[in-house]
């Protein structure tokens, strides 16, 4: 008896054993790759609300989840160290974009952002988004750490072009994510103290003469509008009474999918980019958006696990970097909807509709099934 109890307990093993190592193969990250699907799938059934019920709308974003999956896998297969070599070229090809973006951009609704080939209309400062955490984890890696006063100037050198460049596009949303996503890599080099207070105080100097230099005048009114919405009910205060509206009327259980009022009856602009949570809260309630939480702090507190596993300073600073940007454009967009923070058009990550977004956030996230299936070969790069 108990030796029948021994081979079917190894067989069982065996069987349970092949997948996992299938995935360990695949470089596939379990607890990455099941929310990422569920944020994917369950943003379809939002966004077909959210786009008046458009077929076509819905196809194209299909079209979009099967290419970001596929260059997720692709990404995945990368090591390491091959991803570190390729890094300064990825972001001198970004930037040499960004430049392009300013003689030769497309423009739409006011701003110059995209870059057109004829069969295909992409936004470098998507790119960018990646390539800042290769570069500054690269350059910072090569370095001492904690680094130094020189490689800290350059790093933020690094930063504040590519940065600046976006910003005249105009995309204040992008350009601040972008450098999110650079000083997060920054401090997880180990950055001195000395060196944040400085940051912290050259930014607070930095804020009356970004107001008067650097922001349109658009921009200074969504600020402003932000602290009283009800100056300007049908301009610039609109979109976020309207979005609070949306939020307030689905309560707990929500209204249903495809009966909220302010989605359907297109009084909640952009409800399938940047407002498309003030749908899902308005049809799904309170409860659907606590879901999309906790799937949201499952992708977060996995990408810290691997962060904190990272093999190299490489590794560690890239996922630290990427996740931090994750986590910063989630906080961005939720602040805006829910007016607590100016509209400043940045997307919910892998929910609203959108191509170059969700193909470099699942560019990212392929780096991070890299890191966190790497084989323990590259202790040397510490």
């Amino acid at each position: 008896m108990s030796n029948e109890f021994a081979r079917v307990a190894e067989v069982s093993s065996r069987e349970l054993g092949a997948p996992v190592r299938l995935l360990r193969v695949l470089h596939i990250d379990l607890w990455l790759i099941v929310p990422l699907l569920m944020l994917s799938v369950g943003g379809l059934f939002v966004l077909y609300s959210a786009s008046g019920q458009s077929d076509v709308m819905l196809n194209a974003q299909m079209r979009n989840i099967m290419v970001a999956m596929t260059v997720l896998l692709i990404t995945a297969q990368f090591r390491v160290e091959t991803l570190r070599g390729v890094s300064p070229y990825i972001f001198a090809l970004a930037t040499l974009l960004l430049v392009a973006v300013a003689f030769f951009g497309v423009g739409a609704k006011g701003a110059q952002r995209w870059l057109s080939l004829g069969f295909i209309r992409f936004q470098p400062s998507e790119i960018m988004k990646v390539a800042m955490p290769l570069a500054l984890a690269w350059w910072l890696s090569k370095k001492a750490l904690p680094p130094d006063m020189r490689s800290v100037a350059v790093a933020f050198a690094m930063v504040a072009v590519p940065s600046g460049l976006i910003l005249q596009q105009p995309d204040l949303g992008t350009s601040l994510l972008v450098a999110t996503s650079g000083l997060a890599a920054i401090y997880m080099a180990g950055i001195q103290w000395r060196y944040i207070f400085s940051i912290v105080a050259l930014a607070l100097v930095s804020i009356w003469p970004a107001w008067v230099f650097v922001l349109k005048d658009y921009q200074k009114q969504r600020v402003l509008t932000l602290f009283n919405p009800e100056s300007d009910r049908l301009g610039a205060g609109w979109n976020i009474i309207q979005s609070k509206t949306a939020i307030g009327s689905g309560g707990w259980e929500g209204l249903g999918w495809t009966q909220g009022s302010q989605a359907q009856l297109d009084f909640l602009p952009e409800g399938h980019t940047d407002f498309i949570i003030a749908v899902l809260a308005e049809e799904f309630g309170f409860r659907g958006v606590l879901l999309l939480f906790l799937i949201y702090a499952v992708i977060l507190g996995r990408g810290l696990v691997i962060t904190w596993r990272a093999q190299s300073s490489f590794a560690r600073m890239l996922a630290g970097a990427l996740v931090a940007t994750f986590f910063f454009g989630l906080v961005v967009n939720l602040g805006m909807v829910s007016a607590l923070l100016p509209v400043v058009g940045v997307p919910l990550p892998m929910v609203s509709y959108g191509g170059t977004a969700m193909v470099s956030m699942m560019i990212a996230f392929g780096m991070l099934m890299a890191i966190s299936t790497e084989r323990p070969v590259t202790r040397a790069m510490r």
